[in-house]
């Protein structure tokens, strides 16, 4: 059974530490070190990484925020200001996701950088965040699934609990499912990054990002199906009866692209190989 100690870390005065602050922090760091790490093998400069961080971390941060603002309006539009009060929480990922990317192909054609090239280093680093991330939700005492009596279960303060399930005390861990599966799905992407690298598979740019768009997609659908907090297009939590899952939508949206994705780079692959010759086999990237 699983229970939090609460969102603080600790509290001197009027500083405090909350677990939330502390778990992105370490993303970042070892996002970075990751990052860095991954990149030397595809020719980029440490410091092209270093430079992008912080840019990506607040488009991340900006994109989330509204996201959420925009499928939440309704709590938002009698005092629009609120909606500026970030640390009060509401965040989306996949608004993360959009505001990353659109970061990063700003970022790219500034310093003329190969996009997907870039973004493949990218992607196993995200992947680690989210996993690390997902444990905030934890400490928060939020994001949680359906009422279990599993034995993994998670216990929620009364103060937490919807008012439909307020007399449950016990629900799926979703911030677990979920936190591991993207540590599956990192060590995916690091396997098939180090194969290419090493000339066992034909990786294309490109590539990796699609792999992981799919593979994370496939987790969030059916764990997003288990919460009871979800983001709903034209109903209301905990079920969004008569409407759409946001997430579960937007990972259809993800796996879709992301196949398509894969069916064009591996074609671009091909044709390239076709048109180098048997002398010049292919490497693995594209331009």
């Amino acid at each position: 059974m699983f229970t939090s100690p609460g969102p603080l870390l600790f509290q001197l005065g009027p500083f405090s530490l909350r677990w939330y602050g502390l778990l992105i922090a370490v993303a970042v760091l070892l996002g970075l070190m990751l990052s860095t790490r991954l990149g030397r093998r595809r020719g980029i400069e440490p410091a092209m990484i270093a430079d992008l961080l912080p840019i990506l971390v607040l488009a991340a941060v900006l994109g989330a925020r509204l996201y959420y603002v925009v499928l939440e309006w309704r709590q938002y539009q009698l005092n629009w200001l609120d909606a500026l009060a970030i640390w009060q929480g509401g965040i989306a990922i996949h608004g993360a996701l959009i505001g990353g990317s659109l970061a990063v192909v700003v970022y790219c054609r500034w310093r003329k950088l190969a996009f997907w090239n870039l973004l493949d280093v990218l992607v196993p680093s995200v992947a680690l965040g989210q996993a690390i991330g997902r444990w905030g939700n934890f400490f928060n005492s939020e994001a949680f699934g359906l009422p279990t009596d599993l034995p993994w279960r998670l216990f929620i303060p009364a103060v937490n609990r919807p008012a439909t399930f307020v007399d449950e005390q016990f629900f799926h861990p979703t911030f677990l499912y979920e936190s591991l599966w993207n540590l599956a799905v990192v060590a995916l992407l690091l396997t098939l990054f180090q194969l290419g690298s090493r000339g066992r598979i034909a990786l294309p740019a490109g590539a990796l990002s699609c792999i992981y768009l799919i593979s994370y997609s496939l987790g969030r659908f059916w764990i997003e199906g288990l919460r009871i907090d979800p983001l709903c297009l034209f109903s209301t939590p905990p079920f969004c009866e008569g409407g759409l899952r946001m997430a579960q939508l937007m990972s259809l949206l993800l796996i879709a692209a992301g196949s398509i994705g894969l069916i064009c780079f591996y074609r671009g692959a091909r044709r390239l190989q076709s048109e180098s010759g048997p002398s010049e086999p292919f490497q693995g990237t594209n331009p």
